[in-house]
């Protein structure tokens, strides 16, 4: 079935981030496939743009044959895929030596083999489709770059994603398929609640940081997802102007 709007499917979308991004795209006139693995939320939030096109599908983007149906679903109602933003993500606090090995398994689960489930089936779509192609943008986080405090499975899996980004933005050139990444620190989500009020800093005292409204990731997301093809954000990184991150601890 041919459709005038741009497609996108955004996982994680109903919460934080990808709520936020979910209805930037929606404003900005995308047919959005929220994915997440509460359809309460993802129906919330597709509630909150009632005349806009929407599709809600849960998905537990660690299981293959989820992923398989969300992007055989999209493919029988709208007939492409020009966007996947892959943000779907959790973590799991404690020291190298206190993480179970299980809650380690989950966050790669989730936040790694999820990101490569989705970019697979993406890819796929995308170089098999015309016209050709599509743009593949992953939540990086800052976690990309530097680690919090007690983070070891959520870093790992978050510097891994930069490799996979940048995999996939090499291999997706023959195929007009862009890929780009976005790091983003302190949105202010559930996930980030406690930043307000006091979180760990490197030197072991505790402090409050200051937050940003999660819309302007929103708004930075439309912004790549609306190039050409042939014009790509590698990298970008919206943050807090004042969190701690650009300095020393």
């Amino acid at each position: 079935m041919a459709h005038s709007a741009k497609i996108a499917i955004v996982t994680g979308a109903g919460t934080g981030i990808g709520k936020a991004v979910s209805l930037a795209l929606l404003k900005a006139g995308y047919a959005v496939t929220l994915a997440g693995r509460r359809r309460q939320l993802l129906d919330e939030v597709a509630a909150e743009m009632p005349n806009a096109q929407t599709l809600v599908f849960p998905t537990d983007v660690s299981d293959p044959a989820q992923v398989r149906a969300l992007f055989s679903r999209v493919r029988e109602k709208f007939g492409r895929l020009d966007l996947l933003f892959n943000n779907a993500g959790i973590g799991a606090p404690g020291a190298p030596d206190e993480v179970p090995f299980e809650k380690w398994r989950q966050v790669v689960d989730i936040n790694l083999n999820g990101t490569f489930l989705c970019t697979q089936e993406a890819f796929r779509m995308m170089r098999e489709q015309a016209p050709r192609g599509g743009r593949i943008i992953n939540n990086g986080s800052i976690s990309a770059h530097a680690p919090r405090p007690l983070s070891i499975a959520y870093t790992a899996t978050k510097h891994a994603i930069t490799g996979l980004t940048k995999s996939t933005a090499l291999d997706g050139r023959p195929y007009d398929i862009a890929c780009g990444q976005i790091d983003i620190g302190n949105a202010a989500t559930p996930m980030t609640e406690q930043t307000k009020i006091g979180t760990l800093q490197a030197n072991g005292s505790m402090a409050p940081e200051p937050q940003m409204d999660p819309r302007y990731v929103g708004d930075a997301v439309v912004y790549m997802a609306g190039l050409p093809l042939d014009t790509n954000v590698l990298f970008m990184t919206v943050m807090a102007s004042k969190m701690p991150y650009v300095g020393r601890g």
